[in-house]
Order: structure tokens, then sequence, then C-alpha cells
């Protein structure tokens, strides 16, 4: 299993800091300092609303990414469990954005061409993610590879456990 963002939607206010924090985090200069013509502003996550719930929408970095395997030229790749997409040799096909059951994987312009862009769990970054160190309501959280295993163990145990009771009460 790949680490990835995962929020919670019954907290998130829509307030939208992710989207800037990951923005700023992928631009070769403070964002802040920039006037606003100059900002490419492609954020790597989106925030979806409905009546009811308000969240980010990030790219849950498939050990067996179905964007990966569709990619026509190989610019995407899986890399120390951080599935990434190579801009220079991206053709904008968009087939990685059809294929994905997330919905993680958007079409956006950058550097004069339209290119697939999807979370990379800002790989490089010290701090790990700008957008779970931003969040003001703390609704976004890594959730590691290491504990999804432990939690997929954990359940497999208690699963017999209660198979074990339930063979002795029969």
């Amino acid at each position: 299993m790949n680490s990835f963002v995962i929020a919670n939607p019954d907290r998130c206010i829509g307030c939208r800091t992710c989207l800037i924090a990951c923005v700023d985090a992928h631009s070769k200069e403070n964002i802040f300092l920039l006037k606003e013509e100059n900002i490419e502003f492609n954020p790597r996550l989106s925030i979806i609303r409905t009546a009811n719930v308000t969240g980010p929408i990030q790219c849950r970095q498939c050990e067996n990414a179905a964007c990966l395997n569709v990619c026509p030229n190989g610019s995407i790749t899986n890399k120390d469990g951080v599935v990434t997409i190579n801009k220079n040799t991206c053709i904008g096909c968009k087939t990685c954005a059809v294929a994905c059951p997330f919905g993680a994987i958007e079409m956006a312009m950058i550097d004069d061409k339209v290119i697939a862009n999807k979370c990379d769990l800002c790989s490089g970054r010290e701090n790990g993610p700008a957008c779970i160190e931003i969040c003001p309501t703390s609704v976004l959280k890594l959730v590691k590879a290491d504990e999804i295993k432990e939690s997929i163990s954990g359940k497999r145990i208690r699963s017999l456990n209660d198979l074990a009771f339930l063979s002795n009460e029969l």
C-alpha cells in the first residue's frame, strides 16, 4: 500500500486554504510576492461541494494505479510509493483522468501546454504535504502505508476472534 492524504468531510469548511498551500508548495517563486497575472494557479487537488458535504479530492496514490496503466507514453510512474506525472513527457491526452476512479486528475495549463495534474504528496517538501500543514480545521490526514497494514491485520484478527466466539456459542 502507498501513503495518501484523506479528508474528513464532516469537518471541512470549504475555505480552500489547501488549494493555495498546494499552489505555493509547487511554485518556483513565493506566490504571495507575485502579481495576480503572473501566478499559475494549478492546485493538485480539487474541492467538491454537495448540499451536505465539502471536501478536497486528492490522488489516493494507488498501488496498481489505473492512470499509470493507461498512460500511452509512460509519463506516469510510481516511485517510492508516490504516483507522479512527468510534465515534460505528458502529452495531455486525458486518458489518465478518465481512468482515475477518484476523479483526482485534472488537466492544467503548465508551461504553456496542457498536461495532467495531480497530487504528488508534495514530494521533496521537508514538512510533507502542504495542505495538511496549513488546514485550519485539521481535516486532512496523511494515511501512511504501515498504518494501513496494521489496520488490515487488526481487522483480520478481530474477525477471526469473532468467528471463534461464534463457533463456541454454537
